[in-house]
């Protein structure tokens, strides 16, 4: 008779989604047991509340031997899976307090039996609800990532343009510097009036310019300065001489110029010679001999 029992379930069976492994999860507000069908669960779940069970019915699902686990949570006590003939009986002992929930995961392989208090249901409940009814992130439009990188390109490209533009623009607005002006020589910096007898009387032009220029040798050469009112005959070569000092009878012609050189001719050949260079009149004593010169009254 059983034997005959067996052969008419075994069609049955066939059908039936088989329980491979279950893990319970303890958590501080909930407790949950996960159970993993080795097919699609499409079965019907029933369930029955004692005074301190609740007793989950899944119908058309089999598991190979009875399973017990005790657990010390606040929401789940014990845990016993059983084989019955035409379905698989899950009982848990929990305190009075506690629901139960029961939900499939979407590919329907999975089964989460969730035990919590009302309080908490309620309020994953309400966190449901308030995320159905939020915007889905999913839903808006994006960018793909060529186009990201597009603009990223275009940003780069539209900043080295305004950078050239500056440098162009600053180029063309900024003046060429000016030339330094020649410095005087040191004969000249000594003549400078000092600032404690300033005369508010004279104002002088300071520039210096070359009237007449002659070449004595290689190396040196005899030039007629103008700077200021005055008009300096200075050797200047290797060391530079200061000759004399013209005010009113300045020279005007070349001719002027190369008479003054002849009248001079003993004088610039022992300057040449080095006779006053060393001995007579070493550098120091030009520079006041310039400065008593041009501070004289």
């Amino acid at each position: 008779m059983i034997k005959y029992l067996l052969l008419f379930l075994l069609p049955f069976s066939l059908y039936a989604s088989k329980i491979l492994s279950y893990n319970i999860y303890d958590r501080t507000d909930r407790v949950d047991v996960m159970i993993t069908f080795d097919t699609p669960y499409d079965g019907i779940i029933k369930q029955s509340i004692g005074n301190s069970t609740i007793t989950i019915k899944l119908q058309d699902a089999s598991i190979e031997s009875a399973k017990l686990k005790q657990l010390s949570s606040k929401y789940i006590r014990s845990l016993s899976i059983t084989p019955m003939a035409d379905h698989t009986k899950i009982i848990a002992m929990v305190p009075s307090s506690v629901n139960l929930r029961a939900s499939k995961t979407s590919d329907g392989y999975g089964l989460r039996l969730r035990f919590a208090t009302k309080t908490t249901q309620k309020k994953e409940l309400n966190s449901v609800i308030k995320r159905a009814a939020a915007p889905s992130l999913s839903a808006l439009p994006t960018k793909k990532d060529d186009n990201i990188e597009q603009s990223y390109y275009i940003v780069i490209l539209i900043l080295i343009i305004g950078i050239g533009i500056l440098f162009f623009i600053k180029k063309k607005v900024t003046p060429p510097e000016q030339k330094t002006a020649s410095k005087p020589s040191w004969l000249f910096k000594e003549t400078q009036e000092p600032k404690s007898v300033p005369d508010s009387n004279q104002t002088h032009e300071e520039n210096v310019s070359i009237r007449f220029q002659k070449s004595i040798n290689h190396d040196n050469s005899v030039v007629m300065l103008d700077f200021g009112e005055q008009s300096y005959l200075v050797l200047m070569g290797k060391s530079n001489i200061l000759l004399d000092k013209f005010t009113d009878d300045k020279p005007t012609t070349q001719d002027d110029f190369d008479s003054i050189l002849q009248d001079r001719n003993k004088e610039l050949n022992d300057f040449l010679h080095g006779e006053d260079t060393t001995t007579k009149e070493p550098l120091q004593a030009y520079k006041e001999r310039a400065a008593s010169i041009a501070y004289e009254s």
